[in-house]
């Protein structure tokens, strides 16, 4: 065999495998798998004897300072990795609002209640446990209020084969704008400054990205560095940079354009760069980000009794658990109930708890909250930690057991369909 001709099996193999790695990180439970598989790997090596190893690895500072860019391995993993997973969800959530579900206002205005109900009574909750306990305590109140979007769609993927897709959309929905006003809540209550000139500056990068999009462009040399230009501005501004990731998704056109033929026939944009990011999304930047997230130290069986008997982890815990429960839970029930504002047809309440309930895992916005508040390397940060832990635990396994358990239901009703539909056609 000639030489040419086995380079040319060599490029066929290579490129028919990586197209199989990627078809398969496209699945949600495969990404979910890797993200909570990096997530307890980082957990133990966090409390084992080589901890002092894993933080340094986390604090490594790399980047241009010239640019102040200069950051650490965790910050890069949580502002730059993450806004990958954020532009693939704004690409998720703008399908939903223009051609999907959500383009009726009263189904899109529950998960949007529901998302303000749920930061509000985790808050309600913590300064009720920590009222009287002084040191500073209600400046953590709002470390509970924050959901964390990634681990939360990695245990719904998991958990789920048969559940309405609605339920993601609204989890999807519900989180994004939790995650949205969890960065307006830094912003204003934990930021220290607040620099409105490159905010604004990052407004001309995102109008040329938009410009680009809109006319259909899809070449990366003139998309991605103006994607990184939003970025940087933004995280120069002291806003969260993840929400940059949003924006840039919400600018890219879903419906296809109407002229036949040519490059712009075919599918929609945003569903090509969702086919195309998709795989580094869920197979790299989450399951990174997680690994640096996750690393959090207890301290062993003392430490962790004395941080759970702090009104702080308390406070955490209960608002996690109850309180964004209650809160997401109660305001859609009672949007739903008082407006006209509707639950999409294929859903049931029990399904909402279940979001509910999956909606308690805080961990990476809720630690950055802890962070602004007390500090990490303080009792009160350790204390923080270890509530934050807890309650996003306590809150996946018991959401898993509402949504594993309605997941059976839905799979029942699918295999009755599946066996009357031949009766259907005598």
């Amino acid at each position: 065999m000639a030489d040419s001709d086995r380079s040319t099996l060599f490029a066929r193999g290579s490129w028919a495998e990586t197209a199989r790695v990627t078809a398969l990180l496209r699945r949600e439970t495969v990404g979910g798998a890797l993200l909570l598989g990096a997530a307890v790997f980082a957990l133990v090596w966090a409390n084992s004897a080589w901890s002092a190893t894993y933080i340094s690895f986390r604090e490594l500072v790399v980047g241009p300072s010239a640019l102040h860019l200069n950051l650490s391995l965790g910050t890069w993993a949580a502002d730059g990795l993450l806004a990958i997973f954020f532009f693939v969800v704004g690409l998720e959530l703008k399908r939903e609002f223009v051609a999907g579900d959500l383009r009726d206002p009263r189904r899109a205005a529950l998960p949007i209640a529901a998302a303000i109900g749920g930061m509000a009574v985790p808050a309600l909750v913590f300064t009720v446990v920590n009222l009287g306990s002084g040191n500073g305590a209600l400046h953590g109140w709002a470390i509970p209020t924050a959901t964390d979007i990634a681990f939360a769609v990695a245990v719904l993927a998991i958990v789920s084969t048969d559940l309405p897709s609605a339920l993601r959309t609204f989890l999807l929905t519900l989180a994004v704008v939790d995650d949205l006003l969890a960065v307006t809540i830094i912003a204003i209550f934990y930021a220290d400054t607040l620099s409105f000139r490159p905010l604004l500056l990052a407004l001309i990068p995102l109008a040329l990205f938009t410009i680009a999009v809109q006319r259909r462009i899809r070449s990366w040399w003139i998309l991605l560095p103006l994607a990184l230009a939003t970025w940087t501005l933004v995280h120069q501004s002291g806003v969260h940079a993840t929400v940059a990731g949003v924006l840039l998704g919400f600018a890219v056109p879903v419906l296809r354009s109407e002229r036949a033929g040519g490059p712009d026939a075919g599918p929609g944009l945003a569903e090509h760069f969702e086919h195309r990011i998709r795989p580094i999304s869920s197979g790299v930047a989450v399951p990174v980000f997680a690994f640096f997230a996750a690393g959090v130290t207890v301290g062993g069986m003392s430490g962790l009794g004395s941080s759970l008997r702090d009104t702080i982890a308390l406070g955490v815990i209960g608002g996690l658990i109850l309180g964004k429960t209650v809160g997401i839970f109660g305001t859609t029930f009672l949007v739903a109930k008082f407006t006209r504002a509707t639950l999409d047809e294929g859903l049931q309440w029990l399904d909402v708890l279940g979001v509910a309930l999956l909606g308690g895992i805080g961990f990476t916005v809720s630690l950055l909250i802890g962070d602004l508040a007390f500090g990490m390397d303080s009792t009160q940060g350790g204390h923080v930690k270890v509530g934050v832990l807890t309650g996003s635990v306590a809150a996946a396994l018991l959401a898993a057991t509402v949504l594993r358990a309605r997941n059976k239901a839905y799979s029942a009703i699918a295999l009755d369909e599946s066996r009357n539909e031949p009766d259907a056609r005598q």
